[in-house]
């Protein structure tokens, strides 16, 4: 099987852990594109945010998601606002299997409540903050191919049905 995986969804979802895993299983290579544009940045995307702005993060985003959009054998991670752009939205969905890793507003709030580099929760965090952005992203998460629920699921369980979808 030599695919791109694309894994969307909200922070907290689990893309990165799920990613790291599935990549491993398959013995793909990962990617995580918000660590990508840390390391091309040389700082965190709170600093990015902060200092030059949600568009400025947005278009490294881009640019930095369309350089592997065209990989194969690659498992990549999308920040959580990363699938709102169209073109890549359909690019992505041309050339890989996407998966919206799926969760509730309460289940997002209990795994992230202790990060503190989330650029788009600084204020106001809460279940409601977080249910808010939730509702004006999902219906392009919905333009996945496949939408995994993972609220209640562990990482290894949410790879396995992964896998069962790919095979």
């Amino acid at each position: 099987m030599k695919k791109l995986i694309v894994l969307v969804g909200m922070m907290g979802s689990g893309k990165t852990t799920v990613g790291n895993l599935l990549s491993k299983k398959l013995d793909f290579n990962f990617v995580d594109i918000d660590n990508e544009i840390e390391k091309q940045e040389k700082m965190s995307v709170s600093a990015i945010f902060n200092e030059y702005g949600e568009q400025y993060f947005r278009r490294i985003e881009k640019l930095k998601t369309l350089q592997y959009a065209g990989n194969k054998n690659l498992v990549l991670s999308l920040g959580g606002g990363g699938f709102e752009d169209d073109e890549i939205r359909k690019i992505l969905n041309k050339n890989g299997c996407v998966f919206y890793l799926k969760a509730t507003p309460e289940c997002l709030f209990e795994r992230i409540k202790e990060s503190i580099h989330r650029p788009l929760l600084r204020k106001n965090f809460s279940v409601d903050t977080i249910a808010f952005i939730l509702k004006k992203r999902e219906n392009n998460y919905k333009k996945a191919k496949f939408v995994v629920e993972t609220s209640d699921k562990s990482p290894e369980d949410v790879v396995n049905k992964i896998l069962r979808t790919l095979r």
